[in-house]
């Protein structure tokens, strides 16, 4: 499945963006999707996921309650909806997607086979 993020940009502490990933290709397969991050520096860490079944949501603790990740099988497109912006959220963002993947690896960035080109998110204080 192909991928494609979008939705960044600057903002101030306190803001609010929404990001979204368009998929195409074998989207008739039930996948498990998810954001990660990447800051300047630092190892690409998990946001948040759809699990494949039952479509249960999960979260890294530093955004729960502020970030909201749901998908519209229509329109074949995940969303992040990011209120209460900080500046440690600044990163690059990354959609994923596999249809194979565990509940157990579901924060690991290599056990998922589709990524998009990520979108800048900056944060200013």
């Amino acid at each position: 499945v192909q991928l494609q993020a979008s939705g960044g940009g600057l903002v101030q502490a306190g803001d609010s963006l929404r990001l979204s990933c368009a998929a195409s290709g074998r989207t008739s397969s039930g996948f498990t999707t998810a954001w990660f991050r990447q800051a300047p520096g630092k190892e690409r860490e998990f946001v948040a996921a759809i699990f494949r079944s039952g479509g249960s949501t999960h979260y890294t603790d530093s955004v729960k309650g502020r970030f909201t990740i749901s998908r519209d099988r229509a329109k074949n497109t995940m969303y992040l909806q990011m209120n209460n912006l900080k500046p440690e959220d600044t990163a690059v963002y990354y959609c994923a997607a596999s249809s194979r993947i565990i509940l157990s690896s579901l924060r690991i960035p290599s056990a998922y086979d589709d990524w998009g080109q990520g979108t800048e998110v900056t944060v200013s204080s």
